[in-house]
């Protein structure tokens, strides 16, 4: 076991697995109170890796006894211990830091992975050179046969959205790319994180994987999807309290961070239109937490500075245009991952459209 404090340094407890040789792959889970569905995660990766793999798992302080539970049940698992919760990002961050693979591979701690799921997650990386991150099919765990993402899908907003979900497994059979991989289940070059800085650590949760592909699409690399790994994934749409905060407070970071400013500006009608949509869905499903949606207004004025010192970190990896990276992301949003029945039916009869001529629109200003 390895605690983390202010300072990292390595235990010499018995269970502190170590490689002579470099592992091939390095599978890295965050933890915060998983419970049951960490123990079953881990069984279903051991049951299918080999010892060119190693597991590490990084436990955010959890308080339900789920890293007793590993300990005693999963001695060849690298466990370290933060004493505070510093975040998905955060966590992987550390789990990087220790890892020794070729490959890093972040894994969600509630998803079971299925026969042959890392050699089909790898194969990508060694057929193309640009390949920077590859993701599963990720199913549904109560639903196996319905997909809960194959790749996430880039709004021109930034409001970023399952690629699938609901539809049959058979769907999206065929390799291909995407705007962004999923934080549940992707692979990523070793050397590449390092360029990239790794997650950015102020998203906290949320959209750190979007982020994360966005900026190695903008440094040049691709972000891939594979049908051959298959991971199940006890997902399930919930409204917590900050939420919205999140959410929206990333993706704000997320854009500022990562386009020119003049494309920002040739963007604004179009963000303008998604504060409709984002404002709308808050007073209709989560009018409670209301405030948060101002909070991430607030967060952004009160660090400005640090998101202009991010903002030019960022630049510096640029090797992609703007106007390539629009042209990829879509116009269209799946209001059913947001809403039920009528109300998603009528917000996608208007706003579709509207957002097409905006990207139109966008696209004969942008050309850089």
């Amino acid at each position: 076991m390895i605690n983390v404090n202010s300072a990292l340094t390595r235990s010499t407890a018995p269970n502190l697995l170590v490689w002579r040789v470099a592992p091939r792959a390095s599978v890295i889970i965050v933890n915060y109170n998983s419970g049951a569905k960490l123990s079953a995660c881990l069984a279903s990766i051991l049951e299918t890796v080999g010892p060119e793999s190693e597991v590490v798992v990084v436990d955010n302080a959890s308080g339900d006894g789920s890293t007793d539970a590993l300990e005693r049940e999963f001695p060849q698992v690298t466990l370290i211990r933060s004493r505070t919760n510093v975040g998905f990002g955060g966590g992987n961050n550390i789990g990087a830091s220790w890892a020794k693979g070729e490959y890093l591979v972040f894994l969600n701690p509630d998803t079971v992975v299925e026969a042959g799921w890392l050699e089909a997650m790898l194969a990508p990386f060694e057929n193309d050179p640009q390949i920077g991150l590859v993701t599963s099919k990720i199913v549904l765990t109560d639903q196996p046969d319905r997909i809960n993402t194959c790749g996430n899908a880039i709004h021109l907003t930034g409001l970023t959205l399952c690629r699938g979900l609901g539809l049959p497994r058979e769907t999206f059979d065929k390799s291909g790319a995407v705007n962004a991989v999923s934080g549940a289940a992707f692979a990523i070059r070793r050397e590449m994180f390092a360029a990239l800085g790794g997650f950015d650590e102020d998203f906290f949760l949320y959209m750190e994987d979007t982020d994360l592909s966005w900026r190695a699409r903008l440094a040049g690399w691709r972000n891939w999807y594979t049908p051959h790994s298959v991971i199940r994934h006890s997902y399930a749409l919930k409204i917590t309290p900050l939420k919205v905060f999140y959410q929206e407070r990333n993706r704000y970071l997320m854009l500022l961070k990562n386009l020119r400013w003049p494309t920002l500006l040739a963007l604004l009608p179009a963000l303008a239109l998604a504060e409709v949509i984002t404002w709308g869905f808050v007073l209709l499903a989560d009018r409670r937490n209301i405030k948060n949606k101002l909070l991430a207004y607030q967060w952004l004025i009160s660090n400005w500075r640090r998101i202009l010192r991010k903002h030019q970190a960022t630049q510096k990896l640029r090797k992609v245009s703007d106007r390539a990276i629009l042209r990829q992301v879509g116009c269209a949003i799946d209001f059913a991952q947001a809403a039920k029945g009528p109300v998603a039916l009528l917000a996608k009869l208007p706003f579709s459209p509207l957002f097409a001529l905006l990207k139109a629109a966008t696209l004969a200003l942008v050309w850089w």
